[in-house]
């Protein structure tokens, strides 16, 4: 069964555009992925600090396979220091 998540992360204003360039880098990794089946990244019209991923994995098994790869434990190591607040994560279903 695939795994839907909606990921929210807030960025610091001085750190809106580093940060915009390590989510850019991390889309490009992660659609390599063999069970990413969907990484789209956004970023809000309203508020450009605001930026939203899309993700559809193909199993559970791998989407923890992704939490461990080392270049996401880098950065969310990275981030921590350049984000408002913790990401905002929901796992969803498609009606």
């Amino acid at each position: 069964m695939a795994i839907n998540l909606t990921v929210i992360l807030k960025s610091k204003p001085e750190n809106r555009e580093i940060l915009k360039t390590l989510l850019l880098d991390l889309v490009q990794k992660s659609t390599k992925e063999v069970a990413c089946l969907q990484y789209d990244l956004h970023q809000s019209l309203e508020d450009s600090e605001i930026f939203i991923f899309h993700e559809v994995w193909a199993s559970e098994a791998g989407l923890k396979l992704h939490n461990g790869q080392s270049y996401v434990i880098s950065f969310f190591e990275n981030a921590k220091v350049m984000l408002q607040e913790l990401p905002i994560i929901y796992r969803t279903t498609k009606l």
